[in-house]
């Protein structure tokens, strides 16, 4: 219960917050939690299934380059990275996106069926482990590689941007930044109820157990690989969505974003905030890009080395993550106080 009324004070404090906050703050926290969905989606994948997926920044930018195409066509009839590579008219393939309601549910489809395509031969091929995280470093290479290939097409280095409006809503406005916020916090919310209630349903259990002891769960005549390509693509599609969301807040989406080190961070969210907790990985994304954004705005020359501190010194003494801490001081303040009731009684 105490656990649930921080959950609930916390969202409160969220959707709270553009009455306190400055719009450049909240502009900033807005595209944090965009982060903190993906890293919910990592941690179902990863905390939960025990699969590490080094190419997460692959899905969270096909969703976002969807969201991208729409609001660049409400922009211009032609976009000008077309015009400058000699295009006479928008392809085929980008004419759909002209509307919000296909954009928006192919930045969830695109990388789910992504995934899926590069989860089936994957896992019935027995590939896990560092194999597999191996595996999607490279995906996130080849295909940011593919993306900066197709000038014409996807804009190449610079990647698309100068966007104006959404659904007729000027991205100029404070007041459309402030929707868009509050749209990000209700998403969150309900990604990270649905994921709570995702891993204590059986299917949940089922994906711990692969986990902790897959080679046992296949003995017992369990499908494996149907359960990780199914969480794999629901990981992906949630990637995707916060993606779509990240999109208008920030104003830009490029290749860089689907590199290895963008993948490799959002890992690093996870890790930080406490593997296999949920609540981990949103705190976790909180911390270390609110500790990014100070620390390079304090110390521009040599903030790179705090933050590179700050990573160590989680992986070496806090291995649990903050919230594995403040779970072990809680069960610390239990145990002494069961000792202390049973030396009253006796």
């Amino acid at each position: 219960m105490k656990r649930n009324w921080s959950y609930i004070i916390a969202a409160i404090a969220l959707l709270l917050l553009p009455l306190v906050l400055s719009d450049f703050r909240l502009n900033l926290l807005g595209k944090f939690l965009t982060f903190a969905i993906v890293a919910v989606a990592i941690d179902l994948i990863w905390g939960y299934t025990g699969i590490l997926s080094l190419g997460h920044g692959v899905f969270f930018s096909l969703g976002a380059y969807c969201m991208g195409m729409y609001l660049k066509l409400q922009a211009e009839e032609l976009p000008d990275f077309m015009m400058w590579s000699g295009l006479e008219e928008v392809p085929w393939f980008w004419k759909p996106f002209q509307h919000f309601w296909f954009a928006l549910p192919m930045a969830i489809i695109i990388p789910a069926v992504f995934a899926m395509l590069i989860g089936i031969p994957t896992f019935r091929a027995g590939i896990r482990g560092v194999y597999f995280s191996i595996l999607t470093q490279a995906l996130a290479l080849v295909v940011s590689i593919f993306f900066i290939g197709q000038q014409p097409y996807t804009g190449g280095t610079n990647g698309i941007t100068n966007f104006q409006d959404i659904l007729g809503y000027s991205l100029s406005e404070a007041s459309t930044m402030r929707g868009l916020y509050i749209i990000t916090v209700v998403v969150l919310i309900i990604i990270f109820l649905l994921s709570r209630w995702l891993v204590s349903t059986k299917t949940g259990r089922v994906l711990i157990a692969i986990r902790d002891g897959e080679n046992r769960l296949k003995f017992l005549g369990y499908n494996t690989s149907v359960f990780k390509v199914g969480v794999f693509a629901l990981s992906a599609a949630i990637a995707g969505l916060a993606g779509a969301l990240f999109v208008p807040q920030v104003g830009i989406i490029s290749p860089s974003m689907m590199g290895i080190l963008p993948s490799v961070e959002m890992a690093i969210w996870v890790a930080v905030g406490g593997r296999g907790t949920l609540s981990g990985a949103v705190i976790g994304t909180l911390v270390v890009n609110f500790a990014k954004s100070y620390l390079s705005e304090t110390f521009p020359d040599v903030w790179l080395y705090f933050l590179g501190a700050l990573f160590i010194g989680v992986v070496l003494f806090f291995p649990q993550g903050i919230v594995g801490v403040f779970e072990k001081i809680s069960k610390r303040r239990k145990a002494q106080h069961c000792l202390v009731a049973g030396e009253e009684q006796v």
